[in-house]
């Protein structure tokens, strides 16, 4: 591996690391304040919501530096939402609260995506 390849493989390292590291403890205190599914839903969605303002200014406005996308998407969201805590969670709910929760929570996702996605997309008109 050449020095240049080193310095990089370890700086995106530390990016995700740190962002992952923000992420997991936003994740816990979030878990503090609404607990079980509820929770869960809960920063699945506002997760959701900032993929989708962060994907939009990354892919299509040109906004985000590969730094800010490995640190801010790759490692915070990735830390702070939780699909195996919703697949357990939703595996211990009784069948109706179960199919409840998956499409809630999927239609939740889904529409923090868009409505993420929306709000960059107003934004970005007014301001330039």
């Amino acid at each position: 591996m050449s020095e240049s390849t080193s310095h990089h493989t370890i700086e995106t390292l530390a990016l995700v690391g740190v962002g992952g590291f923000g992420g997991a403890i936003a994740r816990y205190v979030a878990g503090q304040f609404v607990a079980g599914p509820a929770g869960t839903m809960l920063v699945n969605t506002v997760g959701s919501f900032a993929l989708g303002v962060l994907v939009y200014e990354a892919v299509h406005l040109g906004r985000l530096s590969s730094a800010a996308r490995l640190a801010a998407m790759t490692g915070f969201l990735s830390s702070f939402t939780t699909y195996s805590t919703f697949a357990v969670e939703t595996a211990g709910l009784a069948p109706a609260w179960a199919l409840a929760n998956v499409v809630g929570s999927y239609a939740l996702g889904l529409a923090g995506v868009l409505a993420g996605r929306t709000l960059v997309q107003r934004v970005g008109r007014r301001g330039g």
